[in-house]
């Protein structure tokens, strides 16, 4: 069981004296965040017309990186802004759930929206028999079901560690292996279920992604009309999109962990901090612009307030 009473964040090492100036880009990315998936997820609660599947998935989508941001935006603000350092053991294995729980979440969540693509494109005429209200409530239940399974072994695998030294988290969120790392005892376990754990999920919903997209193409390209074509890959342009933002970020910093060794610690958290944050705030920006029904929406929304 946890021995310590709480926990403290680092933060990013060698910054200290630009806490405060970092915490500004932040908590913009954060308030522009909660507006923009707020907003969508209001659109698509009121409006009749953004009841199809694919809006469905995007409400999810807003849901999660809202969960996301706010697991881990805050707690960051907090120590440049109100000195505050230090986390309970709950909120930390908490923080730690949602943290993993988002991240294993959101491929699955885009997987789903590749699905709604491909029957979409190439099988039109099965599209409402295929994703009835039925099959999406079943697909809701087996994202929330994988991912809360895939994490919530997470907490009692930390809960089993003495904590008997330092308290001092090296980064600026609570990750499960960053947590683990201060025990004395062996972590072997730790390590290599949350090595199992993204690879079993995450990559294989990358490679499933990947599958679709190839189905997709091959549908599309086999149009003989041109602007049949435009029509089927503007559907799928800001799912893509959506894709390259949570994606890119994710890639790097694997990246820069497995081979930058020469890579200043501080740039590592920096790479991790943008990938909680910024997908989050960029997702209804490229839905707002590459979706028209969106679009319209949004400005009928503020043209009339």
């Amino acid at each position: 069981l946890l021995q310590s009473s709480s926990f403290i964040l680092g933060g990013i090492p060698g910054l200290e004296t630009f806490h405060s100036w970092i915490g500004i880009p932040f908590g913009v990315i954060y308030v522009l965040a909660i507006v923009g998936n707020g907003t969508l997820l209001y659109l698509i609660a009121v409006e009749h017309s953004l009841r199809e599947p694919v809006f469905f998935f995007l409400a999810m989508l807003a849901a999660t990186d809202l969960v996301l941001s706010t697991a881990t935006v805050p707690k960051l603000l907090s120590k440049p802004w109100l000195g505050s350092q230090e986390i309970t053991c709950s909120g930390c294995l908490t923080q730690m759930f949602f943290l993993h729980f988002s991240f294993v979440g959101d491929p699955a969540i885009l997987l789903a929206m590749a699905f709604d693509r491909c029957v979409a494109i190439c099988f039109p005429l099965r599209y409402t028999t295929t994703l009835t209200p039925q099959a999406l409530i079943k697909l809701v239940v087996s994202i929330l079901g994988r991912s809360f399974s895939a994490i919530w072994p997470d907490v009692f695998l930390l809960k089993r560690l003495p904590f008997c030294g330092t308290r001092i988290i090296p980064h600026t969120d609570c990750e499960h292996i960053g947590v683990a790392l201060l025990s004395s005892a062996d972590i072997s376990v730790n390590i290599w279920y949350g090595f199992s754990v993204p690879l079993m999920t995450v990559m294989s919903d990358v490679i499933l992604i990947a599958v679709s997209y190839t189905i997709i193409l091959r549908a599309v390209f086999q149009l003989s009309s041109q602007g049949a074509r435009q029509k089927a890959l503007s559907t799928c342009g800001s799912h893509v999109c959506v894709i390259l933002v949570f994606y890119t970020p994710a890639f790097f910093s694997i990246i820069a962990h497995r081979f930058g060794h020469s890579v200043p610690r501080n740039v590592l958290i920096l790479f991790a901090n943008l990938y909680v944050a910024v997908p989050p705030a960029l997702n209804p920006v490229v839905y707002g612009v590459k979706t028209k029904q969106i679009q319209d929406k949004f400005i009928l929304l503020f043209s009339l307030k």
